[in-house]
C-alpha cells in the first residue's frame, strides 16, 4: 500500500531545495502578533483545509481569513491552518491572513515541518503553535524543533499514531512538558484508514491534557470523545464544509464531561490493541455456572448474558443470582444483553454495570435514535441484526456517531464495513477458522453454534473445546 506521508515529505523536501523554505512568499521580517496561549484548556480546534490526500477537494474555494472569523464566532479555542500546496492546497499566505483576522485565537500551522527554520517562519507569520508529527520525525529532531518553540515561546502540537510515537514524545515530554501539547491522530497518515479507538489507546500511555485528532463528522462523535477525557478536539474536514455547523460541535464537546462510558472505551481500547494476532472472543447467552468458568478457563475475552425475559437463554433472576458469586472469579468481561431499554430487566442490567458488577452492556436490536439517556452513560455498544445482510450505511452511520465498535449479528454473512469487525450469526466451530480467514474480524461472538438443539442455553463443553481449538489456528 501507498505510503502517502512518505510521498508528500518526499515532494515537501524537492519543494524546499528549489523555493526555500519560504515556498516563494513574502514572510513578515518580523512578528507582530501577541502570542496566545494554544489549547490551556479544554477545546475546539477548527480547520482551514481546502483539500487532502484522501478526500480530494474539500472546499476549494475557501477564503482563509473569512473562514477564521466565522471559527471565531463558533467559539474555536483554536484554528489550524493548512500549508501544505501540493496535497491539501494551503499556503503560507493563508497562515498570514488567518493570524491577521483573529488577533486574540490561538493559531496553528499544520503542516509537515522538518526544519527548525519552518517553525522561526511560522512564528514570523503570527502562527501561536506548529504540528510536529512523531511518526516522520527523529527522537533528535523532535528535540531540537521542540526546543527551538519553546525559545520562541510558541508551543508544539505533537501528534502520534502508534506505541513507538507515543514513546519517542515522553522522552520529549521529559524536557519540554510546558511546550508541547500531544495530539493522537485516529486517522493512519500512511493510508488514511480511520480507527476512533487509537487515541483512547494511546491517552493513558500519553498522561495529562490530549487532543483527539480526525475523523469527527458529527456532534455526537464529539460529545463521545469528550466523554473519554479527551481536553480537546481538531475538527477538520466537516468544518471546512460546513463552518456554518462547526459551532454543534463546539457545543457538543464542550457541554459532555468524561463519564463511565467514556472511561471503558478507554480501557476497551487498550483490551482490543492487547489482543495479538486471534480475534477476541465472546461466548454469549450463559445461563450457567460450570459454562461460564469453562469458557473463561479456555480464554474467552467477553462473556455474555441475555437480560430479556422473552428469550430461553434470560438469566434475569434466580438465574444470575446462581452465577453471581462465580462472576467474581471470572477474568473476562461480563456483558449483559438487552433487547427492550424500558423493561425491569434492562434497568436492573444498566444498574449492575454502572456499580461494576458487569462491564458493558450491548443493546441488541436498539436503535442509536432510540436509546433512552439513561443508557448513553452507561458502557455499552449497538448491535446490528439482520438474518440476511446489514447494510454498509448502517455500520457507516454508527461510525459516524462515535461509536468505534459495534457487533454486527448476520447469519447471512452478509455484512456491513469491514473495519474493525465485530462479528456474529451463525458462527459454529465448523466454520469459525473460515469466518475469521474471510473477514479477519477483531471479534466474533458465538452462542447457539456451541450448544446442542435439544438444550437451549445449555453449552456443550466439548463443542466449546473445538471452537477454541479453531478459534487458535
Amino acid at each position: 500500500m501507498k505510503n502517502v506521508i512518505a510521498e508528500i515529505v518526499e515532494r515537501r523536501k524537492k519543494d524546499i531545495a528549489e523555493r526555500g523554505y519560504t515556498f516563494g512568499f513574502d514572510i513578515p521580517e518580523k512578528r507582530t502578533r501577541p502570542v496566545n496561549p494554544f489549547m490551556a484548556e479544554k477545546g475546539v480546534i477548527l480547520e482551514v483545509k481546502r483539500a487532502s490526500p484522501s478526500k480530494g477537494d474539500i472546499a476549494p474555494d475557501l477564503d482563509s481569513a473569512e473562514t477564521a472569523r466565522r471559527y471565531r464566532e463558533c467559539g474555536a479555542s483554536a484554528i489550524s491552518c493548512l500549508t501544505e500546496e501540493n496535497y491539501f492546497k494551503g499556503s503560507l499566505q493563508d497562515l498570514i491572513n488567518v493570524c491577521n483576522e483573529v488577533q486574540d485565537v490561538a493559531v496553528l500551522r499544520k503542516d509537515f515541518l522538518i526544519d527548525e527554520e519552518e517553525i522561526d517562519i511560522a512564528y514570523r507569520c503570527g502562527a501561536d503553535a506548529v504540528l510536529l508529527i512523531s511518526g516522520m520525525l527523529t527522537l533528535e529532531k523532535m528535540l531540537s524543533m521542540t526546543k527551538r518553540c519553546k525559545d520562541l515561546g510558541i508551543r508544539a502540537l505533537v501528534e502520534v499514531r502508534t506505541l513507538e510515537d507515543a514513546e519517542k514524545v515522553l522522552e520529549v515530554k521529559k524536557l519540554y512538558e510546558d511546550t508541547i501539547v500531544c495530539g493522537v491522530n485516529s486517522r493512519n497518515l500512511k493510508d488514511f484508514t480511520i480507527d476512533l479507538l487509537v487515541p483512547a489507546m494511546l491517552k493513558k500511555k500519553l498522561g495529562g491534557k490530549v487532543i483527539f485528532e480526525s475523523g469527527i463528522t458529527t456532534p455526537e462523535a464529539a460529545s463521545k470523545i469528550a466523554s473519554m477525557g479527551f481536553t480537546g478536539i481538531l475538527l477538520g474536514e466537516f468544518a471546512a464544509r460546513n463552518p456554518e455547523k462547526a459551532g454543534q460541535f463546539v457545543k457538543a464537546f464542550k457541554n459532555t464531561d468524561e463519564n463511565l462510558c467514556g472511561k471503558k472505551l478507554v480501557d476497551l481500547a487498550e483490551k482490543v490493541s492487547g489482543k495479538g494476532e486471534k480475534p477476541l472472543v465472546k461466548i454469549c447467552g450463559i445461563t450457567r455456572k460450570e459454562d461460564l468458568l469453562l469458557a473463561d478457563s479456555l480464554g474467552a475475552d467477553f462473556v455474555g448474558f441475555i437480560f430479556a425475559t422473552e428469550f430461553s437463554r434470560n438469566v434475569y433472576g434466580k438465574r444470575y443470582k446462581a452465577l453471581k458469586d462465580s462472576l467474581k472469579k471470572v477474568k473476562a468481561w461480563k456483558v449483559a444483553v438487552i433487547t427492550k431499554p424500558e423493561t425491569e430487566e434492562a434497568y436492573a442490567a444498566a444498574e449492575l454495570v454502572k456499580q461494576g458488577e458487569l462491564d458493558l452492556l450491548q443493546l441488541h436490536g436498539i436503535k442509536y435514535e432510540e436509546t433512552p439517556d439513561y443508557l448513553k452513560e452507561v458502557p455499552h455498544y449497538y448491535v446490528l441484526t439482520d438474518k440476511i445482510e446489514i447494510q454498509q450505511s448502517g455500520t457507516d452511520e454508527m461510525f459516524a456517531k462515535g461509536e468505534p465498535r459495534f457487533l454486527q449479528d448476520c447469519r447471512g454473512h452478509n455484512y456491513g464495513s469491514k473495519d474493525h469487525m465485530w462479528l456474529a450469526g451463525g458462527v459454529t466451530p465448523e466454520n469459525a477458522v473460515t469466518l475469521i480467514e474471510r473477514f479477519a474480524p477483531e471479534l466474533i461472538d458465538i452462542s447457539s453454534g456451541i450448544e446442542d438443539e435439544s438444550i437451549v442455553g445449555v453449552k456443550n463443553h466439548h463443542k466449546m473445546k473445538k471452537f477454541f481449538e479453531e478459534v487458535k489456528k
